[in-house]
């Protein structure tokens, strides 16, 4: 058939029906153009049902799994007990701490308070509490050192001559200081005794001991107190010997009276020291000290 067969009125039917049935063919994407036609043509709503028939599937195809995907899945609600309990937990816990650090600071100050400025450094708690610990020693050793010259200030009056003589290794059950041992109250219960029986026990029976030695443990830090006679050497061999054994000393006191000798020490435990108890150390220095006795008689021989 030619185009000049065709009859006028014939021709837009034409026109429509080769696009339409082209448009498949030859354009899938210009769905939307016989819609456009049959418009212009008046041709009704036949066509136009076709395009949208055609156009629904893809915009139901993009819709619908989007909907699926973005299901929410419903929150239980919480409950308002269990808020308010959280809440007033936290802000128990926080008026605590507020009270601790309050208590902490009031502490810090007391104690920076009654020591010299010479023993602090600075103003924080690591200094205050350094500064402390140094102050206390001192305390200690002068401590240690009236009751020496008060021992010797009785025995040059002769009041000590008045009194039964307390021979090493007897009890201290009497409260009169001319009459306990000396330097008795800082020996509460010492592991090896030789001068001091424990406080509250009668005197052993066994005194071979060559020293008294007490020995209090905290955690990683030693506290040693060995009363003792005065041997030459005796102090350096012991500071080498508590080297060797791992225990470093922090603080060493040491008070003399007449033949006898007072050391109080601050050790720490270092790593790898393989004495882990109070019994463990103090054995540990007994022998020492015996070795160094035995040493210092052998060579006065």
């Amino acid at each position: 058939m030619t185009l000049e067969a065709l009859a006028s009125n014939e021709l837009p039917t034409f026109l429509i029906y080769d696009t339409i049935s082209a448009t498949p063919l030859h354009h899938p994407e210009a769905s939307s153009t016989p819609s456009l036609l049959f418009d212009e043509a008046g041709g009704g709503d036949g066509v136009s049902s076709l395009g949208l028939a055609h156009s629904a599937p893809a915009m139901l195809g993009g819709l619908a799994p989007a909907g699926q995907g973005r299901r929410k899945r419903r929150r239980r609600p919480r409950s308002c007990k269990n808020k308010e309990e959280a809440e007033s937990q936290r802000m128990t816990h926080i008026a605590v701490e507020r009270n601790r650090r309050r208590q902490m600071n009031e502490h810090l100050s007391v104690l920076r308070s009654l020591m010299p400025e010479s023993y602090i450094q600075r103003g924080d708690q690591a200094s205050i509490v350094g500064g402390a610990i140094d102050f206390v020693k001192e305390l200690e050793q002068l401590l240690q050192s009236l009751e020496a010259q008060k021992r010797t200030l009785q025995q040059q009056k002769g009041k000590a001559e008045k009194t039964p003589r307390i021979e090493p290794g007897s009890s201290s059950s009497n409260t009169d200081d001319t009459d306990s041992p000396p330097f008795a109250q800082f020996f509460a219960y010492p592991q090896y005794v030789w001068c001091h029986a424990p406080r509250d026990y009668p005197p052993p029976e066994n005194r071979s001991a060559v020293a008294d030695v007490e020995v209090t443990l905290i955690e990683t830090h030693a506290n040693l107190r060995i009363l003792s006679p005065r041997r030459p050497g005796q102090l350096l061999k012991m500071v080498a010997g508590l080297q060797s054994l791992r225990l470093t000393i922090l603080h060493l006191n040491v008070t003399t009276l007449d033949s006898m000798v007072l050391y109080s020490l601050s050790t720490k435990v270092d790593e790898g020291c393989h004495l882990t108890t109070v019994d463990d150390i103090a054995a540990a220095v007994h022998h020492m000290l015996s070795l160094i006795e035995a040493e210092v008689s052998a060579l006065s021989q």
